[in-house]
């Protein structure tokens, strides 16, 4: 294993390490509106990125991938729906936490790799293995049980692994520079974000500017919180095999499920056990017979 890649787990590892642990910082948010902190997320992150991608001189280039998209139309409205997908994702993990949900985000980033590959099948035209479809299959089990032991569909879940799954998909269509694509990403959602803080300082709604220091601090700093490890991620995957950077994923999930358990108390019954244990079965079965794919592949090559 090379210098490059051994860097590249380092950062991909720290970026779902961040993740994982990021409900305990909106949690020190929950004092302020779930709707407050999404608009000041995408202000914020926007101001990172462009500040990034000027400090690091390639305001240019962003002006040509700009152009460059527009060119393209399919791409250019692509990464615009795209955009709105990963903002919706970004509300409703910012409510669910707050509101005490913080297993079934876990729950909802479980799914999430077990869903990108059902739209894989569907459309990309990409096939599984026995052992794969057997694992999809195992999941949807896990994710029966917890709906009928719920009453309910768990909606956050499912939110949250709909719109983060299309939006890997979208974005895996689109060749683009992962820092000057989030500082486009977020520069669409832009206007919304600024009328509708607006409209919040008007009606007095607004936190921001009556709050004391610290929240105003910890609201800066959503930018930074979101921007840092995408880009850590986006560098370390750039210099790792795809199917290392699949098994690390699930430390974001299990990191916050156990952050929701041992620090805010919340609920994990037995049947959510059983839920979760046919849900973490499926995740092995799929990423060994993907590393077994990949590892058969690679050496039919040489």
């Amino acid at each position: 294993m090379g210098t490059e890649e051994k860097q590249g787990i380092v950062f991909v590892v720290l970026a779902y390490v961040l993740w994982g642990f990021m409900p305990i910082y909106w949690k020190l948010l929950e004092h302020v509106s779930s709707d407050e902190i999404l608009s000041g997320r995408v202000i914020w992150s926007f101001i990172f990125t462009l500040m990034l991608v000027i400090v690091g001189r390639n305001f240019k280039q962003l002006k040509i991938d700009l152009k460059d998209l527009w060119a393209n139309q399919k791409s250019f409205w692509g990464l615009f729906v795209a955009s709105y997908l990963v903002t919706g994702n970004w509300f409703t993990y910012i409510y669910a936490v707050n509101a005490g949900f913080i297993v079934q985000t876990s729950l909802g980033y479980y799914i999430n790799p077990l869903l990108s590959i059902l739209l894989g099948i569907i459309f990309l035209k990409e096939r599984l293995s026995r052992a794969q479809q057997f694992s999809v299959l195992l999941a949807a089990i896990g994710v029966i049980i917890l709906t009928v032991s719920y009453g309910e569909v768990p909606w956050i879940a499912f939110t949250l692994a709909i719109t983060f799954a299309l939006y890997g998909l979208i974005k895996k269509s689109i060749k683009i520079d992962p820092l000057r694509g989030l500082t486009i990403e977020t520069f669409f959602v832009l206007p919304f974000a600024l009328i509708y803080f607006v409209y919040l300082v008007v009606s007095d709604k607004a936190v921001f500017f009556t709050s004391n220091a610290s929240t105003v601090i910890l609201l800066i700093f959503t930018g930074v919180a979101t921007a840092v490890p995408l880009i850590l991620f986006a560098k370390g995957t750039k210099t790792m095999p795809l199917y290392m950077s699949g098994f690390f994923q699930y430390i974001a999930p299990t990191i916050m499920l156990l952050v929701g358990i041992l620090l805010y108390d919340e609920a994990f019954s037995k049947i959510e056990f059983l839920s979760f244990s046919c849900i973490w079965l499926a995740l092995i079965l799929f990423t060994i017979s993907k590393i077994m794919q990949v590892r058969k592949t690679d050496s039919s090559v040489v």
